[in-house]
């Protein structure tokens, strides 16, 4: 039997100084499905042959922009079968729309778009053009999210009551965006960035992971933003109250400017009997916890999780697996529904891996939040 060939990707951005890049590259070739062949890394076309060259590329296949790349991979008989965009938020749109008008499905670092409008226009052309997208949303690939979202989709929590979700970082404490620091420089620019600050970069993650696991939706909001640093032109920190779909009430808050954390990323939910937590920073366990017995700890690649946590593990239960693991889980599931495409099957992305809905989600939060703190009060999902 022929074993399949991997599947060839075509990276926009990740180039030199970027550092979600390397990180998409890691993760894709992870499992041994996919391989970079091809990339516009820079918006300077000799900084992409500089990135082309330290990622092995053939010089011929490190192009000056995007749509250079996709005019020359779609006449190449071995062209790129999908595309990786891992750019500033404002250039998520017209790359996407670009390869998905070409014929090539796309996966995009997240948020989707820079505003909701974009969102919404990108969605359009997902639908019409009938191609896998797939999001980036790193923590749906953990195993102990996989299992979070399973007790809670059994109901072994009972009804859900209440839920809370908290992504802290310090590392934009000070002006960092004003000492020549790339990626802070676009995180805080409106232009490059979209209108979201700290909502935008790490919001949607954490309103993310609480709909992903809960299986509700975020029916209102009351979000107040802040811009901590003087000068800075986009929020540093959220706080939000929400009300899920099924009445539970619940609290999201954000911030980059918490001194002294790392990448602190913590959801607990709340039901009737029962209750769970997790974080990112110990990824490998998740605490379940029941008001009438003892507490669970429950640890990755555990022969009694769930189908869909054990189907993400790749070593045996004690040796940890983390943030790089769990991107490439996403990867692995956009190849498998790529390769289910390309044998006639309709758009098969598996409910797991997010999508464009999550996209126009995400982007809708940062909407709402925006217009619930301008009228400092409720709004309506």
């Amino acid at each position: 039997m022929t074993e399949a060939r991997k599947l060839r990707m075509g990276m926009v951005g990740g180039g030199p100084g970027a550092f979600i890049g390397p990180v998409h590259r890691i993760a894709a070739e992870m499992d041994g499905k996919i391989e970079l062949l091809a990339g516009a890394f820079s918006q300077s076309a000799e900084r992409s042959r500089e990135a082309g060259a330290r990622f092995g590329i053939d010089p011929m296949r490190a192009y000056a922009d995007y749509r250079q790349m996709i005019d020359a991979e779609r006449k190449r008989r071995d062209g790129i079968d999908f595309i990786v965009i891992a750019t500033p938020n404002h250039l998520h749109l017209p790359i996407a729309k670009a390869a998905l008008e070409a014929g090539i499905p796309v996966m995009s670092d997240k948020p989707a778009t820079a505003t909701y409008e974009e969102a919404l226009e990108l969605e359009a052309a997902v639908r019409k053009a009938g191609l896998p997208y797939g999001l980036t949303h790193t923590y749906a690939g953990y195993a102990m999210v996989r299992e979070a979202r399973a007790v809670c989709a059994a109901g072994k929590l009972g009804a859900i009551r209440k839920v809370a979700v908290e992504y802290f970082q310090g590392w934009l404490s000070g002006p960092l965006e004003t000492t020549g620091h790339k990626q802070a420089a676009w995180r805080s620019d409106p232009a490059r960035n979209g209108p979201g600050g700290a909502i935008g970069d790490i919001g949607t993650h954490a309103f993310h992971l609480l709909e992903y696991v809960s299986g509700l939706k975020v029916a209102a909001l009351n979000a107040t933003l802040r811009r901590v640093v003087p000068g800075r032109r986009l929020d540093d920190d959220c706080n939000a109250f929400v009300r899920m779909n099924n009445g539970a009430a619940g609290t999201l808050a954000c911030s980059q400017v918490a001194a002294g954390e790392r990448n602190e990323l913590l959801l607990r939910i709340y039901g009737e009997s029962g209750s769970l937590e997790w974080q990112q920073q110990d990824p490998n366990r998740l605490m379940v916890k029941w008001q009438d017995r003892p507490e669970e700890i429950y640890h990755a690649a555990a022969g009694y999780l769930s189908e869909d946590a054990r189907a993400v593990a790749r070593v045996p239960s004690g040796h940890p697996e983390g943030y790089l693991e769990a991107f490439a889980v996403l990867y692995r599931e956009f190849a498998e529904a790529l390769d289910g495409w390309k044998q006639g099957h309709a758009n098969p992305l598996p409910p797991t891996l997010p999508g464009i809905e999550a996209g126009v989600r995400g982007m809708r939060f940062i909407e709402r939040a925006m217009e619930s703190h301008g009228r400092e009060g409720w709004v309506e999902f």
